[in-house]
């Protein structure tokens, strides 16, 4: 064995020694969450890493920084076959994968374009954040010469392999032309001399040094996401988008519930703080953040990541620590603080924006039932919401006796009297604001009569039906919204229902992706589908030639659109109803939130702008002269957001801008276009 094959097997001995040491300090820190299991349905685990990981497709949402992301990864993955051939060539003196003929010859063409392209993606990507200076990329001065020296390091390892392939087209090793279109043209700027063949040392060690000590230098780096994204991306929950992970209150050794440290999170929470690349695609979506509150999902995972790097060595070591720094902190206090977490909507902007899986909002909901069920901690107005759902069984003070009382006289009947829901097609599940609020109640009865007209038996529940337990689980309170949940199952199951229709979508979600971890399993349909399915069978027609035309903008729920994909189905439903949609800037899965999601409807805004106000000045700026939603959050949010702003302009003279619910619209049509005895019954 020759000096420099001595020389590099040593080398790369030490650099693999170290990487593996890395490796295990990281597998041992992940080790510190609490279990749980990431290893089921691996089939589509493994699609999720083609598609998300392999493909890119989240990082492609913004087309600009995508392309050039994909060109650095793609260009690292075809590149990797040029690495292992010079490991195998440093340790055996001579190696080639010439052997595989014509298909070198591919391989060795498609690594040099590749290494164009991730050239020019790390200078687009150092021209973003350096010159154009993208705002979400300005974080902090040690990030930001990270990035750079990062992005750098990926510079110079390929251009360090062209000028390999030039030098050595230069003193005969390989032969010019197609299979080597850039070095070819590169070689010419080298002579046949000594010169030349040390420069081709000097460029083979230069590039395989730099591969080893940038692959060891990872693990230490904000760009640990090259190691991890993928394997984050296997591990990214399953579970229906959106639906919290229960805990298991039956458990009688759990002495603590939620979280407030590293300790208290999962290994998959752990693994989320060192995945993250603090691209800031959550911060930039964040409605919380965008209106000066104090949150970040950012800092979030970030804390998370620098809490953990703080107190492993700690529980590592095993030893009863109590140095002041370290073991007197805890990530919720001294890293986050309680304004950060109760500043969150839940509206999973942060989550289906970020290209690695990184699940920002489970970690926050986890920390909120930390502060909640272990210490009483929460905003004052909130204890207000919980003693309301302990006796009255809705978030408001109302009496419960009086749930069904919006439903006089509409011939509507109840589940108890109906005895079992094998006699109607469908139960509507009203929710706490169809049944108490004075504006929603419209909806409930605008619905009801929709429904009536198109032929659907249906009853209700009334006073039977209770809270669907959303805002308490969001708020932290798990204890009480499993306990509305389990009752509501029960009261469901007793009368064998099958399908449910609810115009809530946090009911719609609750119901049909959170009831079943409790053995409540139901179709549930929400309003906007419900009744485009309607329209679809002919069974609610609307003249065509109806003149009645109005500028109508939609405003997406976020648990519709962002957490059950219904998006085009209400838009669908407005046309149908004679409406011609102008759409806001933001809209469907990039939707911004009206503010109210996560108990926020309960809450005041102490920070910033509010960011019901900051949704309705987008929707006014469309001109249109209805705001149409199917939520009765996002109604509320709206039209008190509508109500400020025109307040704000100079009296009457000011455009008076309706805000109203897709069923509501959809049944003003149906009058217009009915028999004038339709419209007097």
């Amino acid at each position: 064995m020759e000096l420099h094959q001595i020389a590099f097997s040593l080398l790369f001995l030490a650099s693999i020694g170290l990487f593996g040491f890395s490796v295990k300090k990281l597998i041992a820190t992940l080790r510190l969450g609490k279990a749980e299991n990431r290893f089921d349905n691996i089939p589509r685990r493994l699609k999720n890493v083609f598609t998300i990981a392999i493909l890119q497709t989240k990082l492609m949402r913004e087309p600009v920084a995508g392309t050039f992301h994909v060109m650095i990864f793609w260009g690292f993955i075809a590149l990797s076959l040029v690495v292992v051939e010079s490991i195998i060539e440093g340790i055996t003196g001579h190696f080639s994968f010439s052997f595989l003929g014509a298909g070198y010859s591919i391989i060795t063409f498609s690594q040099e374009i590749f290494c164009v392209l991730v050239m020019i993606g790390v200078a687009g990507s150092l021209w973003r954040r350096f010159i154009t200076k993208v705002q979400r990329l300005q974080v902090d001065a040690h990030g930001s010469k990270d990035a750079a020296m990062i992005l750098g390091w990926i510079f110079l390892i390929v251009t360090t392999t062209l000028f390999q392939n030039a030098t050595r087209i230069a003193i005969g090793v390989y032969q010019p032309g197609a299979q080597f279109p850039v070095s070819s043209v590169l070689a010419t700027f080298f002579s046949y001399n000594q010169t030349t063949y040390f420069a081709e040392i000097l460029f083979w060690w230069g590039h395989i040094t730099l591969v080893l000590a940038f692959l060891n230098y990872l693990p230490y780096s904000k760009h640990l996401h090259v190691l991890t994204s993928v394997p984050n991306v296997f591990f990214a929950s399953l579970k229906p988008k959106g639906a919290l992970t229960p805990i298991n209150l039956q458990d009688e050794t759990l002495t603590k519930f939620g979280a407030s440290d590293v300790e208290d999170l999962t290994w998959k929470q752990l693994l989320d703080g060192y995945t993250c690349t603090e691209c800031g695609r959550c911060e930039s979506v964040c409605p919380a953040h965008l209106t000066g509150k104090p949150l970040s999902p950012r800092k979030v995972i970030v804390d998370t990541r620098r809490r953990t790097a703080e107190k492993s060595p700690v529980l590592l070591a095993g030893t009863a620590e109590t140095e002041q720094t370290i073991a007197g902190n805890t990530l919720l206090d001294h890293y986050l603080t309680e304004d950060e977490l109760w500043s969150c909507t839940t509206c999973m902007a942060c989550v289906n924006e970020c290209p690695v899986m990184i699940e920002h909002v489970d970690e926050i909901v986890d920390m909120r039932r930390g502060l909640v069920l272990n210490e009483s901690r929460f905003p004052p107005e909130l204890k207000t919401v919980f003693d309301n759902l302990e006796r009255n069984f809705t978030p408001w003070g109302f009496s419960h006796s009086t749930r069904a009382d919006w439903a006089e006289g509409l011939n509507i009947p109840k589940m108890a009297e109906i005895g079992d829901a094998k006699n109607v097609d469908v139960l509507f599940w009203v929710g706490c604001a169809g049944a108490y609020d004075a504006r929603y109640q419209k909806v409930s009865v605008a619905f009801s009569k929709l429904m009536q007209h198109a032929g659907i038996s249906f009853a209700i529940l009334g006073t039977e039906e209770k809270c669907n337990g959303d805002a308490a689980r969001r708020m932290g309170n798990e204890y009480l919204a499993q306990t509305m949940m389990t009752e509501n199952i029960e009261t469901l199951n007793r009368y064998n229902v099958k399908k449910v229709v609810a115009t809530c979508p946090h009911c719609f979600h609750s119901l049909s992706k959170e009831y079943p971890q409790f053995g409540g399993n139901f179709d549930v349909v929400h309003h906007t589908d419900f009744l485009n399915q309607l329209v679809e069978e002919g069974r609610i027609r609307i003249d065509k030639t109806d003149k009645n035309k109005q500028s109508v903008t939609y405003h997406d729920s976020c648990y519709l659109a962002r957490y059950n994909g219904v998006a085009e189905t209400p838009r669908t439903v407005l046309q149908a109803a004679g409406a011609e949609l102008t759409e806001m800037p933001r809209t469907k899965d990039k939707g911004l939130c009206c503010g109210a999601g996560g108990g926020r409807m309960w809450m005041e805004e102490h920070h910033g702008k509010r960011i019901n106000i900051e949704r309705t000045e987008e929707a006014l700026a469309t001109g249109a002269a209805t705001i149409a939603a199917a939520c009765p959050f996002c109604l509320t949010m709206m039209n008190d957001g509508v109500k400020a702003l025109q307040n704000e302009q100079s009296g009457s003279a000011a455009p008076q801008v309706q805000v109203k619910d897709i069923a509501e619209l959809l049944w003003e049509a149906v009058e217009r276009n009915s028999p004038p005895q339709m419209k007097a019954s």
